[in-house]
């Protein structure tokens, strides 16, 4: 399936790309997500008149996260869970724990943004979360999990 990106798409290309992607991932997170449309001759002679514009709000969108990247970096985080014996913790600390210890302290990042290749925690100690906030740009905050009280 053939589709040109109306938005930067990581591991994928830039605005304005003709690409060839599998017609699952074109059909149904591209296209409805609004960062593809298919390669029509129509479609293809539209986003080039429209190129300029689609550019300047990529620019936008970049210097927004830009700006959200400045504030959030460096963030320390402390979360209280649960522990046993030996720093285990009853359960995890996920991305959902760290949106909501964030949005507590007036930041505001969804769950899709938490990026944890490791999975969720499940013993105290200090981490380094990774935020993704745009294809270009990532934070990190500082996490602590603590035994809860």
């Amino acid at each position: 399936m053939n589709v040109i990106l109306l938005d930067n798409v990581e591991n994928l290309g830039t605005i304005g790309d003709l690409v060839k992607v599998k017609p699952g991932y074109g059909r149904n997170f591209l296209i409805p997500q609004g960062k593809a449309a298919l390669a029509t001759p129509e479609n293809i002679k539209e986003i080039e008149t429209r190129r300029a514009e689609l550019e300047k709000a990529a620019a936008e969108e970049l210097a927004a996260a830009k700006s959200r990247a400045k504030a959030i970096d460096g963030v320390e985080l402390v979360v209280a869970a649960n522990a046993g014996s030996e720093d285990k913790l009853f359960g995890s600390v996920g991305p959902i724990d760290i949106v909501e210890g964030l949005k507590e302290i007036q930041i505001e990042v969804e769950r899709s943004e938490v990026r944890m290749p490791d999975g969720p925690i499940h013993e105290l100690g200090e981490y380094d979360i990774g935020v993704h906030l745009h294809t270009d740009v990532d934070a990190v905050i500082k996490l602590r999990v603590v035994a809860a009280e």
